[in-house]
């Protein structure tokens, strides 16, 4: 696994892990890969609408380095480049597990809008 760039000193255990999930894409990234598995590059992009293809790469080249997510690349013509979680990945995911009903609740107490997305999970109305 490489080490990542980021590597602290850090004030706290929130610090060191917020340093991993930071920017906007990440967290999807995790739900993307933990929802549906091993992604094609494109796969990833139709996941994720509003995502840029140059802030993909980035993030998934981050979370590779972090050693969050797996690139394989296959020797092939054209190349086919999959990406999947790995188990600390999937153990960060379980940690933000929390965040997300935390955040879940916050959209119901406050009444917000979801993105019309046909793999999130459905929250009843009240």
């Amino acid at each position: 696994m490489a080490r990542s760039d980021r590597c602290g000193p850090y004030i706290c255990g929130i610090d060191a892990a917020l340093d991993v999930v930071s920017g906007k894409w990440k967290g999807l990234i995790l739900w993307e890969l933990d929802e549906h598995g091993t992604r094609r590059f494109a796969e990833l992009r139709r996941g994720l609408p509003g995502v840029s293809e140059k802030m993909l790469t980035q993030h998934l080249r981050e979370m590779e380095q972090d050693g969050l997510v797996h690139r394989r690349v296959y020797a092939e013509v054209p190349p086919r480049v999959e990406y999947s979680l790995t188990e600390h990945g999937r153990s960060l995911n379980l940690a933000l597990a929390p965040l997300g009903d935390w955040g879940r609740e916050r959209i119901s107490r406050e009444d917000r809008d979801l993105v019309d997305h046909p793999d999130a999970p459905q929250m009843p109305r009240p």
